[in-house]
Formats: structure tokens, C-alpha cells, sequence
């Protein structure tokens, strides 16, 4: 398909996910998450078969060793001043002497990073990428019916080789996969939409059949499609031949009638059953969760999906969670999907690396686009620095070390596990690799008024900028080998030099990080270019130039949360801009963002002092919070999209009605401080469309809590218990930063306490921690399938709280 026309219309769309979140599709899996053994440092015999690990420390994975070390002023500012290191983890597996006939795998979600496999003493293989999945055949090397032990080293010695956090050790599942010699390859089905109209689907499905065997084998290959009330509507069957030790892939058309197509509001999931039988005996199948979905970019238009033009208002995330670091749980990630959808969210672009394959099952399961991004380097690493914050020489750790060597078959890898996602509307090769002088450099910088912040003109000793060219017509082939069906972009940092290169034209739609002002110019010189903001600002002009120019066809703002990382000077614990803060609560900011984005009526009411020095000063960062000195002057300000607002304080008017600012997106009042209730009306059409009220709080006097659910609960699920300080009438305070004390009792574990601060220092994996804003969430994980968990929630002079759980 060719996309550098000026229309794109990619109708050869239907992605599919699948049922669990390990994306292998084959054979019988089990999940090997519990009891590993743990060693924090390097050892010389770390993997052999006998190696004595009795004394080492037990834990469960997903699991991030940085998160739970201590943080140095003499680490790297970049990854939050955490460390990195060697560590080894092992353990022992019983494989039954039944399974002798079959294939034995071992899959890996993701490590943290350059990691190296054993199994009883024999060294596998090793993947240097941190985020890509990986999966080795272990079959050759195990004991049927005994002990077999299987080792990981994981080397992040390098700790600084990442301009955010990462984390450190095998923070994503583990599955243990037994196999037909016979079965389905890993990440081996694939289907797109050949033709999509209101009253047919066509399907195209590829189907990667592997066998084992030394001599040729026949197969049935079979898919039946079962719509979301679990009614078949299509099924198709073939015969196969495969060669001994080989791989066959085949397609075969499949028809739906009258689909129902994935959208954002209401993103329809079909579930595709596929089954490879051998002399009538089913030997492996798989299934798969499908969504039928039409994606269309035009130079002029923008996007469009299932034929709708739309604004794609979209967020920058990372990888983290604070105190849970980057093992993430997939409740965890399921509770800021939804409040991203929230505040009028309807895109993420996974900045910048393929993130935990549940991240695409939850986006395809709630209704959200996705950017799915490889790389934020290429053949040379970034600066960063190695020891605290803006001292010293800048380092070059990175990841730039292995990619010659890995990079497109990481990228390969990246498609091939997430391509079956209708999530997912297009794959970045890069983020920022063409920064003006970091590495690469060009002779137009010399040209005034050229270049960025630190730009310093050409530098002829550094990279030339033509190389970013030849590397993404590279990798842009490599992403076209596996799909076919989306197209491939990069987040472009210096389009000025980019532009006197091939970069932008290897591209099928090029993004912008923070360069609004070339739009109109650019879309004027490149008419068939397909251009969106690929990383911008949160303030209103950025949104206006999406908004009001029909060409640019959305924006991805950074960020969408707080996040590890990328931190400022000692004690900061990283980057602090997101929407929604690292204790998973909405910040002003984000709803103010929700006035400019969401559709139906909304408002919030935020306030802050303001002299008669700053009378002009208007921000979109105002908390809700109505306590102040009795007679200060107060800015009151309405993030809103309704036409026009007014106030009322202790029902009373205060504030007159005003129209909506189309230049700050905020109305406001000035008034003296009085106690009470404050209250915002919104009107359209004046009628009154919305309300929003704060009032003014007492004395912190107890604390209130409660889970995010109280039923439907399974051994280590993660529960979210909500904190809150309230005064002796159950208001909340949220000028409160009590320190709050957390006990359980019964089959529960603490994960950890966020309060949202960027204190390095604090330890957020204890059961003591402060407020901050009146808030606190903890993080609750059930240890048994039942039982009864009480938690007691206690401070010195405040009433306490117990919450009881019976599930």
C-alpha cells in the first residue's frame, strides 16, 4: 500500500488481541510468576544447575529491585537517582516425565535488561532490550519427570542508559509453554480486512504453522469467529503440508456479516478460535479477542476512524507507577486508562518503548488508540547524566550500544506481538533521534534563527544528519515486512534539519514534538504530508493549533502522568507535569485539559491568592481548595466548556455571569474570602448545563477510606484503598499531610503507599507514609483466593479508620 499519496485510507483493518495477556498464542501455558529466588549482585556460577540459592531472598514477579533500593545524590538524575546493578534470579521447576513428547518453552513479558537464560547450567541466550518480548525452546537441556532449574542474570550496570526510569529485573510475567512438536508460531496469526462494508467483512487470516519433527507433516488448520455473546458468524478450514523442521505460513479469506465495528465509544471485541488437528486429534489452538476497525489519514483532513474525521487528543505516558516502579499490575494500569478516558482522552503514544502486553488488551477492551513506539535511540546514545543533576560530563550509556546488532529485530518483534491490536493505529521508529547536536548535526544550523534550546550550530565532527535517512528507509521496511495495515512514523525534534534529509519522506505521517509554529509552513511546502503533534505542551496555544488547523489531525501532550525520571536536582523524584499525579489522582491541570477535551458539559472550580501585583496572572494549575485568611482576595477560576458561568458563595451570587475565554480556556472571578460553600453554574444556551461546588474545610479530625471494589476478587489482584483526611464533618481537607500508619490483617500484603510527592528520599514501599494534599492511596494485594482482610489506618490525633474485606 502506498501511503505518501495524499489520501491514506487503510482499510485492510482488522486487528486482533488476545484472550490473556501472554501474546504467544500457542500450546498450553502456565503462568510462572511465584517463588523465585532473588540475589542482588553478580555471581560467578550464578547459573549453574547447582548453584546454592537457599539463603537467597523469595519473592513473587513481576519484580523491580531499583524501586526498592535506596536513592543517592550520587546517582543518576535521569532514571530518579536510583540504582541499577546485577542480579540473578532462579528457580526450580518440576517438569512431568508425561511431558516428554512435548516442546518445552520458556516466555518472557520483559526484562530489565540485557539478560541472559539458563536451564540446568546451560546458557540459552541473552536480550539486551529491556521492553521487547522474548521466548527461548529449552526443550534440548530439560530433565522429564526432574528437577530442572532454570537462571537469569540481568545486568543494569549501566543505570544511566535511559533519559526516564526504567527499572531493573523481570518485571513483566513469566509463562511456562508446553507444546505439540506441531503447533502454532510464536506470535504466528495475523489478520487484517481485505474489504469492509456495512453488510460484509472480508478477512484475511495468516496463519504460521511450525513443526518440530524431523519428517513432514499433514495438518488441519481451522478459525471459527464468535461474535461478543459467543454466536459463531464465520468459520474456514484448509489442509497443510509442512516440511520436517520448518515453518509454513498460509492465508485464507474469512467473511463476517454484518460487523460491528471497534470504535472509541464502544469498542466491539469478536473472538476468533483457531485450532491445528492432526488425524482428527486437535493438537494445539489459541484464541484471540478481534475488533473490525477502518483507520484513514489525509494531508488535508487528518484522521479518520471507520470513516469518521476526529481529533486524535492524545497523552505521553512511561512505563511506571511510582512506588510500584515499572512491575506494574494490570488493575493498576486498568484504573489510569479509565481516567484518562475521563478527562476527554481518547490516545496514548507509548513513549518510548513497547510497554506490558495488558497495556493493549485494556486499550482495545475500553475504547483507546494507541502509538506504539520503538526506539528513542538509534546507533548513538543520547547525553545523560551519570551523577546527580546538571554536574559533571554527560554520559553516553544507552541503549544506541546494541542497536546495529538488535535493533531491527527488536523492532520486528515489537510488531509481531502487538500487530493483532485495533488499538493500535501506528508504529514509531524513533523519538527524538534527529535533536539537533544530540548526536546529529547539520550544516542549516549555522543558519540564524535556526535550531533549539542548547543548539549551538554545526558541529562537522558529529553524525551527519543524512545517516537519519538511511536508517529510518531501513527501519521502515523492517516495520512493513510484518503489517502492512498502519503506518510508520517518528516523533521528529528538529524538522528544520530533518527536512534537508530523507527522514521525513521515509516516513508514511511524521510528528512534531513541540514545533506548533512550523505547521501551517510546513503543511504549505510538504502538501502530501500527513503531520500531528507528536509530543506537545499543555497549554491552550498547542491545542489551538490542532484545533483550528484541519490538516493537523492531534496532538500527544507530555504527559499524561507524573512519572520516575528525568528528575531535577536531589531530592526530585522525577518528572512532574502529567495530568494525573503518581497517587492516581487528577490534577488541576488535567481537568483543565478536561474542559478542552471532553464533550459533554463540565466544570471545575479551583482558587488560589493573588495579589493586586498579579492581577493578570491566570492558571490552569488552581487547586479546589476554598480555605484562606477571611478577607484575602481570591482568583477563582471555572475550567468549563460551557458557554458562559457564574458564582455563588453560601448560595449568594459572587461572581457575574462571563463567557467562555477562547484565548485561556478559563473564566474567573476575583473575591474576598469569605467561608462557606463556592459554587460554579454553567449555562449553554443559558440553560443551566453543569454545577461544581467546593467548600471551606475544619481541622483535620479522622481519616476515611475505601476500595476501589469489594467483590470479583482473585489472589494477587491489586486493589486501590483511597485515603482521605475529613474534618468532624466529614469534610475532606485537603490542605491535610498527616502521616498515616497502614496494618493488615489476613491474607493481604501492603505494595506500597503513594502519596504523589517528589521526595526521593521518602520510602513509598513502607506502611507509614504522609499526605499530601489530603490524599493517600495504598496498594492492596490479596495473597488467597478467599478470605477475610481488615486494614487499620491510623495518625497520631486523628480518629481511625478500619476497612474490612470478606471476599
Amino acid at each position: 500500500m502506498n501511503f505518501k499519496k495524499k489520501l491514506i485510507a487503510l482499510c485492510c483493518l482488522i486487528q486482533f488481541g488476545v484472550v490473556a495477556s501472554f501474546a504467544q498464542g500457542f500450546g498450553e501455558r502456565q503462568l510462572l510468576n511465584e517463588s523465585w529466588h532473588f540475589h542482588l549482585g553478580d555471581l560467578k556460577y550464578g547459573g549453574a544447575e547447582y548453584c546454592d540459592d537457599s539463603s537467597w531472598r523469595l519473592l513473587d514477579i513481576p519484580h523491580d529491585w531499583s524501586v526498592e533500593s535506596k536513592a543517592s545524590p550520587s546517582l543518576a538524575s535521569c532514571t530518579g537517582f536510583l540504582p541499577g546493578g546485577i542480579a540473578w534470579y532462579r528457580k526450580t521447576l518440576q517438569i512431568p516425565e508425561a511431558k516428554e513428547d512435548k516442546r518445552v518453552y520458556i516466555y518472557f513479558g520483559g526484562v530489565y535488561n540485557n539478560s541472559e537464560v539458563f536451564i540446568n547450567g546451560k546458557w540459552i541466550g541473552k536480550r539486551p532490550n529491556g521492553y521487547i518480548s522474548f521466548m527461548y525452546d529449552l526443550t534440548p537441556y530439560i530433565h522429564f519427570g526432574g528437577r530442572n532449574v532454570l537462571a537469569v542474570r540481568v545486568d543494569h550496570s549501566q543505570d544511566a542508559d535511559s533519559r526516564w526510569y526504567t527499572g531493573s529485573g523481570i518485571y513483566r510475567d513469566v509463562h511456562l509453554v508446553y507444546a505439540n512438536p506441531i503447533h502454532i508460531n510464536l506470535w504466528g496469526v495475523h489478520y487484517t480486512t481485505k474489504s469492509q462494508g456495512k453488510n460484509k467483512a472480508l478477512l484475511s487470516v495468516q496463519t504460521e504453522v511450525v513443526n518440530k519433527k524431523d519428517r513432514a507433516a499433514h495438518v488441519k488448520v481451522s478459525h471459527k469467529v464468535y461474535d461478543a455473546l459467543g454466536k459463531q458468524v464465520s468459520s474456514s478450514s484448509y489442509d497443510q503440508k509442512i516440511s520436517s523442521n520448518s515453518l509454513n505460513t498460509q492465508q485464507k479469506q474469512m467473511a463476517i456479516t454484518n460487523p460491528i465495528l471497534w470504535d472509541l465509544d464502544h469498542p466491539y471485541l469478536y473472538t476468533i478460535k483457531t485450532e491445528i488437528s492432526q488425524n482428527g486429534v486437535v493438537i494445539d489452538r489459541t484464541e484471540t479477542k478481534a475488533g473490525i476497525r477502518s483507520l484513514t489519514y489525509d494531508s488535508n483532513k487528518g484522521f479518520a476512524l471507520n470513516g469518521h474525521f476526529m481529533k486524535v487528543k492524545g497523552v505521553c505516558i512511561h512505563h511506571d507507577a511510582g512506588c510500584l516502579g515499572a512491575a506494574v499490575p494490570r488493575d493498576v494500569w486498568k484504573r489510569r486508562l479509565l481516567q484518562l478516558k475521563e478527562i476527554g482522552c481518547n490516545a496514548i503514544r507509548l513513549s518510548h518503548n513497547p510497554q506490558a502486553e495488558c497495556v493493549y488488551e485494556l486499550c482495545d477492551e475500553i475504547g483507546l488508540l494507541v502509538k506504539d513506539e520503538a526506539f528513542d535511540e538509534w546507533e548513538y546514545p543520547k547525553k545523560k547524566w551519570i551523577e546527580g543533576w546538571n554536574k559533571g560530563t554527560p554520559g553516553f550509556q544507552g541503549s544506541a550500544n546494541y542497536f546495529r546488532e538488535w535493533g531491527k529485530r527488536d523492532l520486528g518483534d515489537m510488531i509481531r506481538r502487538d500487530r493483532n491490536h485495533p488499538s493500535i493505529i501506528m508504529w514509531s521508529i524513533g523519538n527524538e533521534v534527529d535533536y539537533p547536536n544530540d548526536p546529529y548535526s547539520h550544516p542549516i544550523l549555522n543558519k540564524e534563527g535556526i535550531g533549539q534550546q542548547h543548539v549551538k550550530g554545526y558541529h562537522k565532527n558529529q553524525p551527519h544528519a543524512e545517516r537519519l535517512g538511511d536508517i529510518a528507509k531501513e527501519l521502515v521496511a523492517e516495520a512493513k515486512k510484518y503489517d502492512l495495515s498502519r503506518p510508520v512514523t517518528a516523533a521528529l525534534a528538529g524538522a528544520v534539519m530533518s527536512n534537508e534529509t530523507d527522514y521525513p519522506g521515509a516516513l508514511d505521517i511524521v510528528g512534531y514534538n513541540y514545533t506548533e509554529k512550523r505547521y501551517k509552513q510546513d503543511h504549505e511546502k510538504y502538501p502530501d504530508r500527513v503531520l500531528y503533534g507528536s509530543e506537545t505542551r499543555h497549554d491552550m496555544k498547542a491545542w489551538k493549533a490542532v484545533r483550528d488547523n484541519e490538516f493537523i489531525f492531534g496532538q500527544f501532550i507530555w504527559t499524561g502522568f507524573d512519572y520516575l525520571g528525568e528528575a531535577g536536582p536531589w531530592p526530585s523524584r522525577g518528572f512532574t507535569t502529567g495530568m494525573i499525579d503518581l497517587a492516581g489522582h487528577i490534577k488541576p491541570n488535567g481537568y483543565y485539559r478536561r474542559a478542552l477535551w471532553l464533550e459533554s458539559p463540565t466544570a471545575y472550580l479551583g482558587t488560589y491568592k493573588i495579589k493586586a501585583t498579579q492581577k493578570g496572572r491566570i492558571s490552569t494549575h488552581a487547586p479546589s481548595i476554598w480555605n484562606y485568611e477571611q478577607g484575602d482576595l481570591v482568583r477563582v477560576v471555572t475550567y468549563t466548556n460551557c458557554e458562559e458561568a457564574d458564582l455563588y458563595l453560601n448560595g449568594q451570587k459572587v461572581g457575574d455571569i462571563k463567557p467562555y475565554d477562547d484565548q485561556t480556556g478559563v473564566i474567573f472571578w476575583d473575591i474576598p474570602y469569605m467561608p462557606g460553600k463556592l459554587e460554579v453554574r454553567g449555562y449553554n444556551k443559558g440553560i443551566l448545563a453543569v454545577k461544581e461546588m467546593i467548600q471551606s474545610s475544619g481541622l483535620p479530625y479522622g481519616i476515611q477510606a475505601s476500595l476501589d471494589r469489594m467483590t470479583d476478587i482473585k489472589a494477587k489482584d491489586c486493589l486501590h484503598l483511597e485515603i482521605r483526611i475529613v474534618d468532624k464533618e466529614g469534610r475532606f481537607v485537603p490542605l491535610a499531610d498527616n502521616q498515616i500508619t497502614c496494618q493488615i490483617t489476613g491474607p493481604a500484603k501492603l505494595l506500597g503507599l503513594e502519596s504523589g510527592s517528589s521526595n526521593v528520599a521518602d520510602n513509598y514501599r513502607d506502611a507509614v507514609q504522609r499526605c499530601k494534599n489530603g490524599q493517600l492511596l495504598g496498594y492492596i494485594q490479596p495473597t488467597e483466593a478467599s478470605g477475610e482482610i481488615k486494614i487499620l489506618l491510623s495518625s497520631p490525633l486523628l480518629k481511625s479508620e478500619i476497612v474490612t474485606l470478606k471476599y
